[in-house]
């Protein structure tokens, strides 16, 4: 072969060679954009899994939390309604115990309380618990003041009558004492 055409020969190689690194650049940069994207991608789904795993074990501790709740407090309407016939029957006890004169109506009076007693026996084991008397201080928390009135030789929000008993359910109130209060 002659000199020209291997000169030519190798001129053409060499142009060859750089449309082949002409297209291979093309293709790495192609390749390269593509890589990037998806680890883009890839960086937002791990991110959107994350959050969707946070999300769902605070949505399980939240239900959690409330079933527990519900459990512990079960049966609180239902106390809720008894006790409107609670108090009826503290005012019975009551009325006949002012009235226990009469010798007549003794045995009443002793079913009476004995029925008050089971009923404060019941609701002691369900861990219900009466609370409120006259000479409390005013809790704004467990006591709804009705009324104030001045009193002397009484302390400032000294409580000086309980029109109705307030209870607690385990550690929660489930009525407020309403009550008046000594204000100066």
């Amino acid at each position: 072969m002659s000199a020209d055409k291997k000169k030519k020969v190798e001129s053409s190689e060499i142009k060859l060679n750089q449309k082949k690194k002409k297209v291979r650049s093309k293709k790495s940069s192609n390749i390269d954009s593509k890589l990037r994207d998806l680890t883009e991608k890839l960086a937002k789904s791990e991110d959107r899994h994350l959050r969707l795993v946070a999300e769902f074990d605070n949505y399980r501790r939240r239900k959690g939390k409330e079933v527990s709740q519900m459990l512990q407090y079960e049966g609180r309407e239902i106390f809720e309604s008894l006790l409107p016939v609670v108090d009826d029957l503290d005012r019975l006890v009551d009325i006949f115990n002012e009235q226990d004169e009469d010798k007549n109506n003794s045995s009443i009076t002793e079913g009476i309380n004995l029925i008050q007693s089971k009923v404060k026996n019941f609701l002691e084991e369900w861990n219900l618990s009466s609370y409120g008397s006259s000479g409390d201080i005013l809790d704004s928390d467990i006591h709804d003041a009705i009324m104030v009135q001045k009193e002397k030789g009484k302390k400032e929000d000294e409580v000086l009558q309980v029109f109705q008993k307030g209870y607690r359910y385990k550690d929660k109130v489930l009525r407020h004492a309403k009550v008046i209060v000594n204000k100066k």
